[in-house]
């Protein structure tokens, strides 16, 4: 029987028939994959690979199609002279897969000392225990493993990463589901044998509203929270004007909420958590206001925090995360976190409030999720 390390380097493709693994790449065409701001040239096939053209600079980048929560991929890279790209785990439908999600980083420097760039980091944040590449236009075999919170990824049939990703205080905020990628820096690396195998989910994350469905969930014929405001149901969209709430019948005390937020320019919003009686008694909000100068811009814990602030294209989505646990609060827009705040005095369960607040503008927001923690 075969070792792991002997596994990882028999030919990729009749690895994957043998080990369960499903191809990603037909080796011919780019089908069950999507170009993500760029144009149809950032990424093309040539020779039974997949090639980042050099016209396509970040941030261009090549997404599966659907997304992934536990799992094996694999496949391999080719390096010859100065190369730097990167593939996306767990990248998000919006904003920035590097912060969001993850990215290994494909570099063709052999550093001594492993670095937070070095080939096989989880870029930026955690450096590979070696440097294990081949770059003199040599084939490099990537194998990670994803099965929260175990992460595994071996380069060349060495294993360079085994961590638990709770563990780690930025890692264990990032997506727990999402799409594979590989990120176009204007280097041609190639992508060959990409195939994955899906492993069982661990996640609890429930959906509080992903289809119109899910409205079933929400208040919607209470004048204290609805007030002057209108709410739409457009597809996985809750699209609110003027000036009021739409909160979940549930309650919820401690809890990881993610969510895509998109606000008309300079429009004001916001969610609301921890309000047992009503968002006009006790309760805390986290600030939706895209202006630098604002006193709390998005991301603010309102009255208590301003939030780093961290820009975003107007009326373009962005991720937006909370964590609440105990006295503990952490907010993180597009991937970054902008508020970590101890001494939360509120700490009874209350309805999750999405609002609109402001006459004569929209706020949007889709794909609410919640994941409840332990106290």
């Amino acid at each position: 029987m075969l070792d792991r390390r002997q596994a990882l380097l028999l030919p990729l493709a009749a690895f994957a028939a043998t080990d369960g693994f499903e191809p990603l790449f037909n080796g011919k065409d780019l089908q069950g994959w999507h170009i993500e701001n760029g144009p149809e040239s950032a990424f093309h096939v040539q020779d039974g690979a997949i090639v980042v053209h050099p016209g396509s600079n970040f941030p261009t980048w090549l997404r599966s199609d659907r997304e992934y929560e536990n799992f094996e991929f694999q496949g391999e890279v080719f390096i010859q002279g100065w190369a730097n790209s990167g593939i996306f785990l767990h990248a998000p439908k919006h904003g920035r897969p590097t912060g969001c999600g993850m990215k290994i980083n494909v570099f063709q420097k052999t550093d001594a000392v492993p670095l937070a760039e070095s080939m096989g980091a989880i870029f930026p944040v955690v450096a590979p225990t070696k440097v294990n590449v081949r770059n003199k236009g040599e084939w490099n075999q990537f194998r990670v493993r994803v099965n929260w919170p175990e992460f595994k990824l071996w380069m060349n049939g060495e294993l360079v990463q085994d961590l638990k990703l709770d563990a780690h205080p930025e890692l264990r905020h990032r997506l727990r589901r999402g799409y594979l990628g590989i990120e176009s820096l204007s280097y041609p690396v190639r992508f060959r044998g990409l195939a994955v195998k899906t492993l069982p989910s661990t996640d609890t994350q429930m959906a509080l509203y992903a289809a119109p469905e899910d409205l079933k969930q929400w208040r919607t014929d209470e004048p204290e929270w609805l007030e002057k405001s209108k709410w739409e149901t457009l597809g996985s969209t809750l699209r609110g004007e003027g000036l009021g709430y739409l909160a979940t019948k549930e309650h919820f005390r401690d809890y990881d909420l993610e969510m895509y937020v998109r606000p008309s320019r300079h429009s004001n919003g916001g969610i609301y958590f921890r309000c047992p009686n009503g968002v006009k008694s006790d309760h805390y909000e986290i600030q939706v206001h895209d202006v630098e100068g604002a006193v709390y811009p998005t991301g603010s814990l309102y009255g208590l925090k301003r939030a780093r602030y961290w820009p975003q294209e107007p009326e373009s989505w962005f991720l937006l995360q909370l964590h609440v646990q105990g006295d503990h609060c952490v907010v993180r827009v597009d991937g970054e976190t902008v508020v970590d705040y101890r001494g939360l005095k509120n700490l009874s369960a209350g309805p999750i409030a999405i609002q609109a607040h402001q006459t004569g503008k929209w706020i949007e927001y889709k794909d609410i999720r919640l994941r409840r923690l332990s106290s």
